[in-house]
């Protein structure tokens, strides 16, 4: 975390001897949702498409799938949409449910899933957006891509030029958005929601493997560009891997060839 501060702040200022020490920047904290990544499309305030990641250029389109869960809005909650949007986002399924789900598959004589993120990826590319909608996924929304020259003629909303003010703007647009993100003034702030969230993770109602620091001013995360995989402005942090004893049921030999 501390390598990753320092090479973007020196991205920031290019002449590296310049003194950066009293300059601050802000962060977003937002916690790392075990599930699967959406892209989802709006044209004229419409959901016209909906994608998964895929391998980074190409996903698959379940539109009707996605159109089945009550937490994407279908159409955005404003007047005078934009003419196009991008949103991105996690959907998953909560704990409660993904238990639901294996109680049913055990009665069906059905393999249970092994987890809520596995079970998630496999509903999405579910043939019958039904199967889709008793499950019951949810999904929060993180990022947004807008128009450069479009303007909300009633200033209810604006051109975001922060990740913190994209999320207001998520929320206002009638999207679910993580409750528990925070801003963040320093590094120290930053090591705080960290290790806070390493242990009420556990409190909440869906899985969660880390937390997700983003650079909160956008001119800044310019500066600080992109690497050909990942963006330079934004760093994963994951926590350590649950340990629990488990107990050994039966062996099974097998000699080979």
């Amino acid at each position: 975390l501390g390598d990753w501060h320092s090479r973007i702040e020196t991205r920031f200022y290019r002449d590296t001897s310049k003194q950066t020490n009293n300059f601050a920047w802000e962060m977003v904290g937002e916690l790392k949702i075990d599930g699967n990544a959406l892209a989802l499309s709006y044209v004229n305030g419409v959901l016209v498409r909906a994608a998964t990641r895929g391998d980074g250029s190409k996903g698959e389109e379940i539109t009707a799938n996605v159109r089945t869960i009550t937490s994407v809005p279908l159409s955005l909650q404003i007047k005078n949409p934009p003419p196009w949007l991008e949103v991105r986002g996690e959907t998953f399924i909560p704990n409660k449910q993904f238990s639901t789900i294996n109680k049913e598959r055990i009665l069906k004589g059905e393999n249970q899933f092994a987890n809520p993120r596995n079970a998630c990826a496999g509903t999405l590319r579910q043939l019958d957006p039904k199967v889709v909608a008793s499950r019951h996924l949810d999904f929060f929304a993180y990022s947004m891509h807008l128009p450069k020259e479009w303007i909300n003629q009633t200033n209810i909303l604006y051109q975001p030029t922060e990740q913190w003010q994209a999320l207001q703007w998520l929320k206002a647009a009638g999207f679910k958005v993580n409750p528990n993100t925070e801003l963040l003034k320093d590094l120290h702030a930053v090591e705080d929601f960290y290790s806070n969230w390493e242990t009420q993770r556990q409190k909440l109602p869906y899985a969660t493997d880390g937390v997700v620091i983003k650079v909160n001013e956008f001119t800044l995360q310019q500066k600080a560009g992109s690497t050909h995989k990942a963006p330079r402005w934004a760093i994963a942090l994951k926590y350590p891997a649950v340990e629990a004893p488990s107990k050994l049921i039966n062996l099974t030999c097998q000699v080979g060839r």
